[in-house]
């Protein structure tokens, strides 16, 4: 589970041979998690809100590409 970024709140990170649609896990300092489906920065699961990942989520909207490229990289 590599770590692509670290937050002072968080640390977003992308799994190896994970199931679709392509995201990545935004996992806070407090154990609680979301995952954002990296093509729309939707959280599609967990319990965090967007205001309190609004800085991950800005970051990820710079670094889409990279974050879909890291994903396909961990697939195989």
């Amino acid at each position: 589970m590599p770590v692509i970024q670290r937050f002072a709140n968080c640390r977003v990170r992308v799994n190896a041979k994970d199931h679709p649609p392509p995201h990545f896990h935004v996992v806070m300092n407090d154990a609680r998690e979301a995952w954002v489906k990296i093509d729309t920065l939707e959280i599609i699961h967990g319990k965090v809100a967007a205001r309190e990942i609004a800085d991950v989520l800005a970051w990820a909207k710079a670094n889409r590409e990279m974050l879909a490229a890291k994903f396909e990289e961990l697939q195989q």
